[in-house]
């Protein structure tokens, strides 16, 4: 079991096989080899893996943040987030983690932010004295923003791993995702003193209520969104179909910006992401499921029961393997794989599992932008 299960694994990652292959045939050759259950399992536990409610609102999301990048509605967060930041020393820069955070707050998307981002203020970046070093690093650390502060796809993947609420986490995710902007702020701030960055202008209030009244319409998303599910109007899936229809409007009838045709074309690279991840779920689901049967969570417990590690030594110990897995593995393959494992660890420890997912998720955001896998580079 420990061959097919860890070796295997292990040495098809660093054949470079995709993570899905390699969850999916290392579930494969247990069941073939080890373990006494026919492949039909296989099937089953896939189908299963992905038949939740929950992972509904992920193919809505994406299709929201496609909608956002080609639509205007990304141009016009920016426009009014760098109308607001006028006379402030290093105002690009904030710009650049302001939009990343209200971009994250409609899309659930940290590539997708990256994307939005990189394309509209990277060559500003770059123009205003800030390097290219600095640039890139900036894009791609705001860009892990979007995956905490609600909603997050990566959180909606660990309430349907954890069954736990997806509005809880969503709400959990606010003040960790406000407190990394707020810091990566004032390091900007900092930043832009120390090297003499002098590209900030004086805040004009009519550019900045210009800015408002054409930014408005993309400024109610995320109050539509958070609104509506703390509201009672609707779930976080009902809400990730309210934001698709939202942003088709705005981007088709209201700002113009995008014809039938690139909204179709949108929702097909959408469905592209959407079978990405769903194909995900699946492998790592079955993976999952026969770490449980093997007995691997039980034995975690007894071997942490048996040393007797206290609550927040165990809490440390999970950050540092998250920091570290994260550099090797996208968010959701963590997520799917180490929740059915971990969950048992944390009732034990009496670690509120919301909590958890919060550390969880903020820890692997942290690998988005850390080499030698991180996808916000890559994008």
């Amino acid at each position: 079991m420990i061959l097919a299960l860890a070796v295997l694994p292990i040495a098809l990652l660093l054949l470079g096989f995709p993570i899905f292959v390699v969850l999916l045939a290392a579930a494969t050759a247990a069941m073939l080899f080890v373990v006494d259950l026919p492949l039909t399992t296989l099937h089953q536990v896939m189908f299963g893996g992905i038949d939740k409610y929950t992972l509904l609102a992920v193919p809505f999301f994406v299709f929201a943040g496609e909608l956002m990048t080609r639509g205007g509605i990304s141009g016009r967060l920016t426009d009014w987030v760098l109308a607001g930041a006028g006379r402030l020393r290093g105002s690009l820069g904030l710009t650049t983690v302001g939009t990343a955070t209200l971009l994250g707050a409609v899309s659930g998307s940290s590539p997708a932010t990256v994307a939005a981002v990189g394309r509209a203020l990277y060559p500003a970046l770059q123009d205003n004295g800030y390097g290219q070093r600095f640039a890139l690093g900036l894009i791609t650390s705001s860009g892990s923003i979007a995956i905490v502060v609600p909603p997050s796809i990566a959180m909606i993947v660990y309430g349907a791993a954890a069954e736990q609420s997806v509005p809880k986490l969503f709400l959990a995710g606010v003040l960790p995702g406000l407190l990394i902007a707020g810091m990566t702020a004032l390091y900007i701030l900092a930043y832009a003193r120390w090297r003499g960055i002098r590209e900030a202008g004086r805040f004009e209030a009519g550019r900045f209520l210009r800015a408002t009244l054409r930014g408005l319409g993309a400024l109610f998303m995320p109050v539509i969104i958070l609104g509506g599910i703390y509201g009672g109007l609707f779930s976080p899936t009902e809400a990730a179909g309210v934001a698709c229809l939202y942003a088709m409007l705005l981007a088709g009838l209201a700002y113009r910006e995008a014809s039938w045709g690139q909204i179709v074309e949108a929702a097909g690279d959408a469905a592209f992401l959407t079978a990405q991840v769903m194909i995900l779920v699946a492998c790592a689901s079955v993976f999952s499921w026969l770490l449980t049967v093997s007995g691997v969570p039980q034995a975690m417990v007894e071997g942490l029961a048996a040393i007797d590690m206290p609550a927040w030594g165990f809490l440390l110990l999970i950050n540092l393997l998250l920091l570290l897995l994260g550099c090797v593995v996208d968010p959701l393959s963590a997520i799917l794989v180490l929740t059915p494992m971990l969950m048992p660890l944390v009732q034990h420890m009496g670690i509120d599992p919301i909590h958890f997912g919060i550390v969880m998720t903020v820890n692997l955001s942290i690998g988005m932008f850390t080499p030698p896998f991180g996808l916000n580079i890559f994008v």
